[in-house]
């Protein structure tokens, strides 16, 4: 699982049937801190995410199927979770 912000939306005025009436959104990996890592991913919202939240993403395709209950469904990536707080351990931190 990766934790991420949503950073924008897709738009595709045609798609896989399999995708019908769901939201297509662009989602920056981050650190539990907030920072930015690795490169934007394109996932399917199955909790009604908007863009600035924070989200739970599932990257593999079988997890991804199960979490939409489409399947097959020609999937990589599905939104799982909005995420209200991340609480870290003062001692699990990284020190500079």
């Amino acid at each position: 699982m990766v934790i991420g912000r949503v950073v924008g939306t897709l738009v595709a005025t045609q798609k896989d049937a399999n995708f019908a009436a769901t939201k297509l959104l662009l989602v920056q990996p981050t650190t539990p801190a907030g920072e930015p890592v690795g490169t934007t991913l394109l996932a399917i919202d199955s909790v009604q995410a908007g863009v600035g939240d924070r989200v739970l993403v599932v990257v593999e395709g079988k997890a991804a199927q199960a979490a939409l209950r489409r399947a097959p469904a020609p999937v990589d990536a599905a939104i799982v979770g909005v995420i209200d707080h991340i609480d870290e351990p003062a001692s699990s931190r990284m020190k500079p």
